[in-house]
Protein backbone atom coordinates (compact mmCIF):
# COMPACT_ATOMS: atom_id res chain seq x y z
CA UNK A 1 0.00 0.00 0.00
CA UNK A 2 1.17 3.67 -0.58
CA UNK A 3 0.79 7.17 1.42
CA UNK A 4 -1.56 9.31 -0.36
CA UNK A 5 0.08 12.64 0.42
CA UNK A 6 -3.24 14.78 -1.15
CA UNK A 7 -4.51 14.17 2.56
CA UNK A 8 -4.39 16.47 5.15
CA UNK A 9 -2.81 15.39 8.89
CA UNK A 10 -4.50 16.06 12.07
CA UNK A 11 -2.82 15.52 15.57
CA UNK A 12 -5.10 14.61 18.02
CA UNK A 13 -5.67 13.98 21.84
CA UNK A 14 -8.38 11.36 22.84
CA UNK A 15 -8.76 8.48 25.77
CA UNK A 16 -9.84 4.90 25.27
CA UNK A 17 -12.49 2.66 26.74
CA UNK A 18 -10.34 1.81 29.73
CA UNK A 19 -9.32 5.75 30.14
CA UNK A 20 -5.44 5.62 29.01
CA UNK A 21 -4.86 9.21 27.14
CA UNK A 22 -3.91 9.04 23.55
CA UNK A 23 -1.94 11.37 21.38
CA UNK A 24 -1.25 10.93 17.50
CA UNK A 25 -2.16 11.68 14.42
CA UNK A 26 -4.64 10.66 11.50
CA UNK A 27 -4.44 11.77 7.72
CA UNK A 28 -8.31 12.30 6.43
CA UNK A 29 -9.33 14.63 3.46
CA UNK A 30 -10.99 17.17 5.98
CA UNK A 31 -11.36 17.64 10.09
CA UNK A 32 -14.79 15.68 10.23
CA UNK A 33 -13.56 12.16 8.32
CA UNK A 34 -10.46 12.37 10.56
CA UNK A 35 -13.20 12.65 13.97
CA UNK A 36 -15.23 9.90 12.14
CA UNK A 37 -12.15 7.57 11.43
CA UNK A 38 -11.30 8.19 14.94
CA UNK A 39 -14.61 7.62 15.93
CA UNK A 40 -14.83 4.19 14.64
CA UNK A 41 -11.70 3.47 16.55
CA UNK A 42 -13.68 3.57 19.87
CA UNK A 43 -12.20 6.64 21.30
CA UNK A 44 -13.40 9.99 22.70
CA UNK A 45 -11.29 12.84 21.66
CA UNK A 46 -10.52 15.28 23.50
CA UNK A 47 -9.07 17.99 20.92
CA UNK A 48 -8.65 17.44 17.11
CA UNK A 49 -6.86 20.09 14.77
CA UNK A 50 -5.32 20.01 11.07
CA UNK A 51 -1.68 19.77 11.38
CA UNK A 52 0.62 23.18 9.42
CA UNK A 53 3.34 22.45 7.65
CA UNK A 54 5.91 24.76 9.12
CA UNK A 55 9.46 24.94 8.56
CA UNK A 56 9.76 22.46 11.30
CA UNK A 57 7.90 20.21 9.84
CA UNK A 58 9.22 19.85 6.52
CA UNK A 59 12.75 19.55 8.24
CA UNK A 60 11.27 16.66 10.20
CA UNK A 61 9.90 15.23 7.03
CA UNK A 62 13.06 15.31 4.94
CA UNK A 63 15.59 13.87 8.03
CA UNK A 64 14.20 11.33 10.15
CA UNK A 65 12.13 11.39 13.04
CA UNK A 66 13.83 8.35 14.91
CA UNK A 67 17.58 7.80 14.32
CA UNK A 68 18.10 4.79 12.05
CA UNK A 69 20.04 2.96 14.55
CA UNK A 70 17.45 3.88 16.54
CA UNK A 71 15.01 2.23 14.33
CA UNK A 72 16.88 -0.88 13.66
CA UNK A 73 16.79 -2.44 16.99
CA UNK A 74 12.75 -1.63 16.93
CA UNK A 75 12.27 -3.47 14.04
CA UNK A 76 14.56 -6.42 15.86
CA UNK A 77 12.52 -6.23 19.29
CA UNK A 78 9.10 -6.35 17.14
CA UNK A 79 10.51 -9.40 15.25
CA UNK A 80 11.19 -11.23 18.35
CA UNK A 81 7.86 -10.14 20.27
CA UNK A 82 5.88 -11.90 17.12
CA UNK A 83 8.30 -15.08 16.95
CA UNK A 84 7.77 -15.78 20.94
CA UNK A 85 3.68 -15.33 19.66
CA UNK A 86 3.03 -12.57 21.09
CA UNK A 87 0.27 -10.69 19.31
CA UNK A 88 0.53 -7.99 17.24
CA UNK A 89 -1.34 -4.96 19.45
CA UNK A 90 0.37 -6.60 22.74
CA UNK A 91 3.79 -6.43 20.82
CA UNK A 92 3.06 -2.68 19.71
CA UNK A 93 1.64 -1.65 23.19
CA UNK A 94 5.09 -3.01 24.82
CA UNK A 95 7.42 -1.24 21.98
CA UNK A 96 5.23 1.95 23.11
CA UNK A 97 6.11 1.38 26.77
CA UNK A 98 9.85 1.30 26.16
CA UNK A 99 10.45 3.66 23.59
CA UNK A 100 12.84 6.14 24.06
CA UNK A 101 11.82 8.34 20.97
CA UNK A 102 9.07 10.92 21.48
CA UNK A 103 8.12 10.66 18.12
CA UNK A 104 7.74 6.68 17.99
CA UNK A 105 5.90 6.34 20.98
CA UNK A 106 3.52 8.23 19.84
CA UNK A 107 2.95 6.98 16.82
CA UNK A 108 2.65 3.39 18.71
CA UNK A 109 0.12 4.53 20.60
CA UNK A 110 -2.16 5.76 17.93
CA UNK A 111 -1.19 2.28 15.51
CA UNK A 112 -2.30 0.24 18.54
CA UNK A 113 -5.42 1.82 18.77
CA UNK A 114 -6.56 1.15 14.83
CA UNK A 115 -4.75 -2.25 15.54
CA UNK A 116 -7.46 -2.81 18.49
CA UNK A 117 -9.68 -1.31 16.13
CA UNK A 118 -9.77 -3.97 13.74
CA UNK A 119 -7.16 -1.84 11.23
CA UNK A 120 -4.56 -3.82 9.60
CA UNK A 121 -0.71 -2.81 11.27
CA UNK A 122 0.58 -1.14 8.00
CA UNK A 123 -2.50 1.10 7.36
CA UNK A 124 -1.68 2.25 10.81
CA UNK A 125 1.85 2.72 9.86
CA UNK A 126 1.37 4.58 6.48
CA UNK A 127 -0.61 7.56 8.69
CA UNK A 128 3.05 8.45 10.25
CA UNK A 129 5.23 8.79 7.61
CA UNK A 130 8.03 10.69 9.42
CA UNK A 131 8.76 7.71 11.28
CA UNK A 132 8.04 4.85 9.10
CA UNK A 133 9.09 5.05 5.35
CA UNK A 134 7.40 4.03 2.07
CA UNK A 135 9.45 1.17 2.06
CA UNK A 136 8.77 -0.10 5.42
CA UNK A 137 5.21 0.46 5.12
CA UNK A 138 4.55 -1.54 1.69
CA UNK A 139 6.83 -4.66 3.89
CA UNK A 140 4.67 -4.33 6.45
CA UNK A 141 1.91 -4.82 4.01
CA UNK A 142 3.31 -7.68 2.38
CA UNK A 143 4.23 -9.11 5.40
CA UNK A 144 0.73 -9.37 6.47
CA UNK A 145 -0.61 -10.59 3.30
CA UNK A 146 2.10 -13.42 3.51
CA UNK A 147 1.79 -14.08 7.43
CA UNK A 148 5.64 -13.62 7.62
CA UNK A 149 6.21 -10.24 9.38
CA UNK A 150 8.73 -11.59 11.91
CA UNK A 151 10.94 -12.45 8.88
CA UNK A 152 10.11 -9.40 7.22
CA UNK A 153 11.22 -6.94 10.48
CA UNK A 154 14.30 -9.13 10.53
CA UNK A 155 14.99 -8.24 6.83
CA UNK A 156 13.84 -5.02 7.37
CA UNK A 157 16.92 -4.55 10.13
CA UNK A 158 19.07 -5.97 7.72
CA UNK A 159 18.49 -3.34 5.35
CA UNK A 160 18.84 -0.68 7.36
CA UNK A 161 21.78 -1.97 9.24
CA UNK A 162 23.49 -1.89 6.33
CA UNK A 163 22.58 1.43 4.56
CA UNK A 164 23.21 3.25 7.95
CA UNK A 165 26.70 1.72 7.58
CA UNK A 166 26.97 2.52 4.12
CA UNK A 167 25.75 6.52 4.74
CA UNK A 168 28.16 6.68 7.87
CA UNK A 169 30.93 5.48 5.52
CA UNK A 170 30.22 8.33 3.11
CA UNK A 171 29.72 11.17 5.60
CA UNK A 172 33.10 10.09 7.22
CA UNK A 173 34.47 10.38 3.67
CA UNK A 174 32.70 13.86 3.33
CA UNK A 175 33.32 15.61 6.80
CA UNK A 176 37.23 15.10 7.00
CA UNK A 177 38.40 17.58 4.21
CA UNK A 178 35.24 19.83 5.05
CA UNK A 179 36.21 20.20 8.73
CA UNK A 180 39.90 20.34 7.45
CA UNK A 181 38.74 22.89 4.97
CA UNK A 182 37.20 25.24 7.80
CA UNK A 183 40.37 25.04 10.13
CA UNK A 184 42.58 26.30 7.24
CA UNK A 185 39.98 29.34 6.19
CA UNK A 186 39.66 30.16 10.30
CA UNK A 187 43.85 30.00 10.16
CA UNK A 188 43.81 32.03 7.19
CA UNK A 189 41.38 34.73 8.48
CA UNK A 190 43.37 34.94 11.71
CA UNK A 191 46.53 35.43 10.11
CA UNK A 192 45.40 38.13 7.84
CA UNK A 193 43.59 40.42 10.45
CA UNK A 194 45.91 40.02 13.20
CA UNK A 195 49.17 39.17 12.27
CA UNK A 196 50.07 40.29 9.00
CA UNK A 197 48.60 43.99 9.27
CA UNK A 198 50.87 44.36 12.95
CA UNK A 199 54.44 43.27 10.20
CA UNK A 200 52.73 45.43 7.57
CA UNK A 201 52.96 48.77 9.26
CA UNK A 202 56.46 48.17 10.34
CA UNK A 203 57.32 47.22 6.85
CA UNK A 204 55.60 50.25 5.34
CA UNK A 205 57.88 52.51 7.52
CA UNK A 206 60.83 51.12 6.39
CA UNK A 207 59.62 51.98 2.68
CA UNK A 208 61.98 49.53 1.24
CA UNK A 209 60.45 47.80 -1.68
CA UNK A 210 58.89 44.41 -0.62
CA UNK A 211 58.63 41.44 -2.66
CA UNK A 212 55.97 40.20 -4.68
CA UNK A 213 54.33 37.81 -2.07
CA UNK A 214 54.89 40.19 0.68
CA UNK A 215 52.86 42.86 -1.54
CA UNK A 216 50.27 40.02 -2.55
CA UNK A 217 49.64 38.93 1.31
CA UNK A 218 48.95 42.46 2.47
CA UNK A 219 46.91 43.45 -0.25
CA UNK A 220 44.75 40.29 0.27
CA UNK A 221 45.12 41.23 4.03
CA UNK A 222 43.63 44.87 3.64
CA UNK A 223 40.93 43.73 1.63
CA UNK A 224 39.60 41.34 4.26
CA UNK A 225 40.31 43.97 7.04
CA UNK A 226 38.66 46.31 5.42
CA UNK A 227 36.24 44.73 2.80
CA UNK A 228 34.98 42.20 5.31
CA UNK A 229 31.74 42.84 4.84
CA UNK A 230 31.33 42.88 1.28
CA UNK A 231 33.11 39.09 1.39
CA UNK A 232 29.98 38.16 3.66
CA UNK A 233 27.62 39.63 1.42
CA UNK A 234 28.67 37.29 -1.45
CA UNK A 235 28.78 34.34 0.99
CA UNK A 236 24.97 35.47 1.73
CA UNK A 237 24.13 35.74 -1.28
CA UNK A 238 25.18 32.24 -2.43
CA UNK A 239 23.88 30.52 -0.17
CA UNK A 240 20.13 32.41 -0.87
CA UNK A 241 20.69 32.14 -4.46
CA UNK A 242 21.62 27.86 -4.14
CA UNK A 243 18.08 27.83 -1.70
CA UNK A 244 16.16 29.20 -3.99
CA UNK A 245 17.69 27.11 -6.89
CA UNK A 246 17.39 23.94 -4.85
CA UNK A 247 13.63 24.35 -3.70
CA UNK A 248 12.68 23.40 -7.16
CA UNK A 249 12.30 20.25 -8.95
CA UNK A 250 14.39 21.29 -11.88
CA UNK A 251 17.03 22.61 -9.27
CA UNK A 252 17.23 19.61 -7.04
CA UNK A 253 17.70 17.21 -10.38
CA UNK A 254 20.60 19.18 -11.53
CA UNK A 255 21.85 19.73 -8.21
CA UNK A 256 21.95 15.74 -7.49
CA UNK A 257 23.12 15.71 -11.05
CA UNK A 258 26.46 17.90 -10.03
CA UNK A 259 26.62 15.41 -7.61
CA UNK A 260 27.95 12.97 -9.39
CA UNK A 261 30.44 14.48 -11.23
CA UNK A 262 32.33 15.87 -8.30
CA UNK A 263 35.82 15.07 -8.48
CA UNK A 264 36.96 11.55 -6.66
CA UNK A 265 33.73 12.40 -4.46
CA UNK A 266 31.29 11.53 -7.26
CA UNK A 267 32.14 8.17 -7.65
CA UNK A 268 31.68 7.45 -4.16
CA UNK A 269 27.99 9.26 -3.63
CA UNK A 270 26.77 7.39 -7.34
CA UNK A 271 28.31 3.96 -5.93
CA UNK A 272 26.10 4.41 -2.57
CA UNK A 273 23.34 5.90 -4.90
CA UNK A 274 23.75 2.27 -6.52
CA UNK A 275 23.46 0.44 -3.42
CA UNK A 276 21.04 2.02 -1.70
CA UNK A 277 18.54 1.90 -4.56
CA UNK A 278 19.62 -2.27 -5.32
CA UNK A 279 19.18 -3.13 -1.75
CA UNK A 280 15.52 -1.63 -1.40
CA UNK A 281 14.83 -3.18 -4.54
CA UNK A 282 15.82 -6.71 -3.82
CA UNK A 283 14.14 -6.30 -0.31
CA UNK A 284 11.30 -5.69 -2.16
CA UNK A 285 11.09 -8.11 -5.10
CA UNK A 286 11.97 -10.56 -1.88
CA UNK A 287 8.94 -9.33 0.21
CA UNK A 288 6.68 -10.14 -3.16
CA UNK A 289 6.03 -6.74 -3.93
CA UNK A 290 4.33 -5.96 -6.82
CA UNK A 291 7.64 -4.55 -9.31
CA UNK A 292 5.51 -1.56 -10.33
CA UNK A 293 4.58 -0.81 -7.14
CA UNK A 294 8.32 -1.28 -5.90
CA UNK A 295 9.58 0.53 -8.38
CA UNK A 296 7.60 3.91 -7.08
CA UNK A 297 8.63 2.93 -3.40
CA UNK A 298 12.27 2.75 -4.57
CA UNK A 299 11.63 5.87 -6.49
CA UNK A 300 10.97 8.14 -3.81
CA UNK A 301 13.44 6.45 -1.13
CA UNK A 302 16.76 6.56 -2.93
CA UNK A 303 17.34 9.96 -2.35
CA UNK A 304 18.67 11.08 -5.66
CA UNK A 305 16.64 12.75 -8.78
CA UNK A 306 18.61 11.40 -11.41
CA UNK A 307 17.82 7.69 -10.37
CA UNK A 308 14.29 8.09 -9.37
CA UNK A 309 13.69 9.36 -12.89
CA UNK A 310 15.72 5.82 -13.96
CA UNK A 311 13.51 4.04 -11.89
CA UNK A 312 9.95 5.74 -13.16
CA UNK A 313 11.41 5.07 -16.75
CA UNK A 314 11.83 1.71 -15.66
CA UNK A 315 8.16 1.61 -14.89
CA UNK A 316 7.42 3.01 -17.57
CA UNK A 317 9.38 0.52 -19.45
CA UNK A 318 8.08 -2.66 -17.95
CA UNK A 319 3.89 -1.03 -17.93
CA UNK A 320 4.88 -0.98 -22.09
CA UNK A 321 6.14 -5.05 -21.92
CA UNK A 322 9.74 -4.14 -22.29
CA UNK A 323 12.48 -5.31 -19.83
CA UNK A 324 13.92 -3.43 -16.45
CA UNK A 325 17.16 -3.04 -17.73
CA UNK A 326 16.82 -1.43 -20.70
CA UNK A 327 16.12 2.17 -19.10
CA UNK A 328 18.64 1.52 -16.62
CA UNK A 329 21.00 0.77 -19.64
CA UNK A 330 20.45 3.37 -21.65
CA UNK A 331 20.68 6.46 -18.85
CA UNK A 332 24.45 5.54 -19.10
CA UNK A 333 24.71 6.16 -15.15
CA UNK A 334 24.71 2.90 -14.33
CA UNK A 335 28.25 0.98 -14.05
CA UNK A 336 27.96 -1.53 -16.98
CA UNK A 337 28.30 -4.46 -14.41
CA UNK A 338 24.82 -3.69 -12.88
CA UNK A 339 23.33 -3.25 -16.26
CA UNK A 340 25.27 -6.96 -17.45
CA UNK A 341 23.66 -9.00 -13.84
CA UNK A 342 20.57 -7.05 -14.10
CA UNK A 343 19.94 -8.42 -17.61
CA UNK A 344 21.50 -12.04 -16.40
CA UNK A 345 18.77 -11.96 -13.10
CA UNK A 346 16.02 -11.27 -15.87
CA UNK A 347 17.02 -13.76 -18.25
CA UNK A 348 17.26 -16.29 -15.63
CA UNK A 349 14.21 -15.23 -13.30
CA UNK A 350 16.67 -14.20 -10.29
CA UNK A 351 16.16 -10.41 -10.58
CA UNK A 352 16.08 -10.19 -6.77
CA UNK A 353 18.96 -12.46 -6.38
CA UNK A 354 20.87 -10.25 -8.42
CA UNK A 355 20.13 -7.05 -6.84
CA UNK A 356 21.00 -8.05 -4.05
CA UNK A 357 24.36 -9.29 -4.85
CA UNK A 358 24.70 -5.78 -6.71
CA UNK A 359 24.24 -4.29 -3.37
CA UNK A 360 26.73 -6.51 -1.45
CA UNK A 361 29.44 -5.46 -3.97
CA UNK A 362 28.81 -1.90 -4.14
CA UNK A 363 28.21 -1.82 -0.08
CA UNK A 364 32.07 -3.25 0.05
CA UNK A 365 33.33 -0.91 -2.96
CA UNK A 366 32.14 2.05 -1.00
CA UNK A 367 34.06 1.09 2.48
CA UNK A 368 36.96 -0.02 0.31
CA UNK A 369 36.78 3.25 -1.70
CA UNK A 370 36.52 5.74 1.61
CA UNK A 371 39.44 3.78 3.16
CA UNK A 372 41.79 4.56 0.33
CA UNK A 373 40.12 7.81 0.21
CA UNK A 374 40.99 9.14 3.89
CA UNK A 375 44.64 7.13 4.02
CA UNK A 376 45.29 9.28 0.38
CA UNK A 377 43.05 12.67 1.86
CA UNK A 378 44.74 13.08 5.17
CA UNK A 379 48.24 13.71 3.99
CA UNK A 380 46.93 16.29 1.32
CA UNK A 381 45.10 18.00 3.59
CA UNK A 382 47.99 19.13 5.86
CA UNK A 383 50.01 19.57 2.76
CA UNK A 384 47.04 22.19 1.64
CA UNK A 385 47.15 23.52 5.48
CA UNK A 386 51.00 23.56 5.57
CA UNK A 387 51.20 25.44 2.11
CA UNK A 388 48.97 28.25 3.24
CA UNK A 389 50.24 29.09 6.13
CA UNK A 390 53.45 28.94 4.87
CA UNK A 391 53.42 30.97 1.90
CA UNK A 392 52.00 33.66 4.91
CA UNK A 393 54.68 33.02 6.95
CA UNK A 394 57.66 33.39 3.64
CA UNK A 395 55.34 36.30 3.32
CA UNK A 396 56.50 37.68 6.41
CA UNK A 397 60.25 36.58 6.64
CA UNK A 398 61.32 37.36 3.38
CA UNK A 399 61.60 41.22 4.23
CA UNK A 400 62.36 40.83 7.32
CA UNK A 401 65.85 39.25 6.44
CA UNK A 402 65.73 41.50 3.86
CA UNK A 403 66.04 44.49 6.64
CA UNK A 404 68.76 42.35 8.43
CA UNK A 405 70.86 41.94 5.71
CA UNK A 406 70.50 46.54 5.00
CA UNK A 407 71.09 46.24 8.87
CA UNK A 408 74.10 43.91 8.38
CA UNK A 409 75.72 45.60 5.17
Amino acid sequence: MGVNNNLANFTYEAVNESGKKLKGMVKAQNKQLAITELRGRGITIRSIQEQRKTTMDLEIHIGRAVKLEDFVIFCRQFATLIRAGIQIDQAVSILEDQSTSKYLKAALGDISEQIRSGHPLSKGMGEHPKVFPDMFVNMMASGETGGNLDEVLERMAEHYEKEHKTVQKVKSAMTYPIVVLVIAIVVVIFLLLKIVPTFADMFLEQGSELPLITRFVMSSSDAIVHYWWMFLAGVIGIVVLYRSFASSEEGKYWIDTIKFKIPVFGIILKKAAVARMTRTMSSLFVSAVPVLQALDVTAKVVGNRVIAKVLRDAKDSLQQGKMLSEPIQKSGIFPKMVVQMLIIGEETGQVDNMLAKIADFFEADVDQSVDRLKAVIEPLMLLFISSIVGVIVAAIMSPMFKMYDNFLG
